[in-house]
């Protein structure tokens, strides 16, 4: 390989070619930009962040230096290094927060997140809550962005899945009778969540855990939110063979 890299650059000197480098030189910034568009599209990921990070380093007063700093996190993206991809969108925001396309930042960045995230709710959901912290009150922010339906979307995937592990979380407590431990979590997961489907749920478990801690009306006051909200709900019918003297 060193032999015909040596007779490459041999004959680039005698036949009066032009090296990467030089070709580079002869291109405007906005065709070497073209051209790492093109090198990421078809998977030649080396020479396409070669292409974008010449155009940062050498034309930082261009436009398309700008572009190459988020082409570059884009093209970490593409890669799936989640890492990389939300060190370079946090860097393009800290820079440009005014530029024009900073809710598909604000909407990649979040992604990075989400990717990451761990899909059992059981398991550790760190990323999930660093998703949910990124992409909340994106719509207020940028209501006219195309992407708010696929943020809001994954928003609600992202709590709902946050909502059910406070509920596994609850239900392992109760197992163990730890009812101070039941009632905090069910609490702070209705307060959180009010509106997800964990919610029937995790007012059984609050009902049938202040009933055990002594709390008789608190339990009634949530059998009765309970019935009310979730008439059909079987955790009604769970509750009322755990506790019948709630709905007396």
């Amino acid at each position: 390989m060193r032999i015909l890299g040596y007779f490459s650059l041999i004959a680039c000197l005698f036949l009066g070619l032009s090296s990467p480098a030089e070709a580079a030189k002869e291109m405007t910034v906005e065709e070497q930009y073209e051209q790492g568009l093109k090198y990421m599209n078809r998977g030649y990921y080396v020479k396409a962040l070669e292409n974008f990070n010449r155009i940062r380093n050498y034309h930082r007063d261009d436009p398309y230096a700008v572009k190459s700093e988020l082409a570059i996190a884009d093209l970490y993206f593409k890669k799936s290094e989640w890492d990389q991809a939300r060190l370079a969108y946090e860097d393009f925001l800290r820079l440009h927060p005014r530029h024009e396309d900073v809710d598909y930042v604000v909407y990649r960045l979040g992604m990075t997140s989400w990717k990451k995230a761990a899909k059992i709710a059981s398991r550790d959901q760190s990323w999930t809550r660093q998703a949910v912290n990124t992409w909340t009150g994106f719509d207020t922010r940028y209501p006219e962005s195309e992407y708010v339906d696929d943020v809001l979307e994954n928003l609600g995937d992202a709590r709902e899945r946050l909502a059910r592990k406070e509920v596994v979380i609850g239900a392992f407590y109760s197992k163990r009778k730890a009812w101070p431990a039941v009632i905090g979590r069910m609490e702070g997961a209705l307060r959180t969540y009010p509106t997800s489907e964990q919610a029937p749920r995790a007012l059984a478990l609050l009902a049938y855990a202040q009933l055990q801690q002594g709390e008789q009306d608190e339990a009634r006051q949530s059998a009765d939110r309970l019935l009310a909200d979730h008439p059909d709900d079987r955790h009604v019918r769970w509750l009322r063979r755990k506790a019948p003297e709630l709905f007396e």
